[in-house]
């Protein structure tokens, strides 16, 4: 437990400490790309799919997103970050693994909460939160990103030509993971391939947190916990047996 709280205390100085305004960027992102969203999409349509406000329903897709996004590829370079620690006997890969994980899964949660939680006392969003469906959105997309980061640490050092095929292969998973509109809103086929992206259904869940009217059928959290604790499982179990020979590689 200390070395995990050492590792993060070292990642907050290394990635906040040295940059003007530190974790007030961490914020100020996603405030930033929601607000061109928001007023991009308002000049092309009359309102949103779900309530009144741009700004909220863009949020709500566009924050887990990025959750994903961000803990995944924190998650898949961790050792490589701490590699230089790993040669001594109190740290393990592990370590890294967990304080990676924990430290950029509390900085989202605390974005989400200050974004979301300011919209809906500034904005006429007509929004009513139910905290366990938000939960269970960012349960489903936290457990997803560990586990698809967890068996990326393994493929990004052991084939170093992944990491580019992977930056490539999942660019569209930003315009196909329901940020700008709803699954119901999908032709019937286009539905079909989508439903197997699990980040889908934590948006879903995640607006269904704070639309009450909104009710999405498709949203599968068996699905989503499934593949992200599968993933895990084997990433896991790759990394125990190979590691010790990647770090040294």
């Amino acid at each position: 437990m200390r070395t995990v709280v050492a590792l993060m205390l070292r990642e907050m100085v290394t990635t906040y400490g040295r940059s003007p305004g530190g974790y007030l960027w961490a914020v100020l992102e996603p405030v930033a790309a929601i607000a061109l969203l928001a007023f991009a999409f308002s000049l092309a349509f009359h309102a949103p799919s779900l309530g009144s406000s741009f700004a909220l329903f863009y949020a709500t897709g566009y924050l887990i997103y990025m959750l994903f996004h961000d803990l995944s590829n924190k998650i898949a370079t961790s050792v490589r970050f701490s590699k230089s620690l790993l040669t001594f006997s109190a740290v393990s890969w592990l370590d890294a693994l967990v304080a990676r994980f924990v430290l950029n899964l509390l900085t989202h949660l605390m974005v989400i909460m200050l974004v979301i939680g300011a919209m809906l006392a500034a904005l006429d969003t007509r929004a009513s939160p139910d905290f366990p469906l938000i939960a269970n959105a960012i349960g489903m997309v936290a457990v997803l990103a560990f586990g698809v980061g967890v068996i990326n640490c393994y493929l990004f050092m052991a084939f170093p030509a992944w990491e580019r095929v992977w930056m490539v292969i999942t660019r569209p998973l930003f315009i196909i993971s329901g940020v700008f509109f709803l699954f119901e809103d999908l032709p019937r086929w286009v539905q079909g391939i989508l439903w197997f992206n699990p980040v889908f259904h934590a948006t879903g869940e995640m607006r269904a947190g704070l639309y009450p009217t909104y009710s999405p059928d498709y949203v599968s959290p068996i699905f989503a916990y499934g593949l992200g604790l599968s993933l895990t499982v084997i990433g896991l179990m790759l990394m125990a047996r190979h590691v010790d020979v990647l770090i040294h590689k």
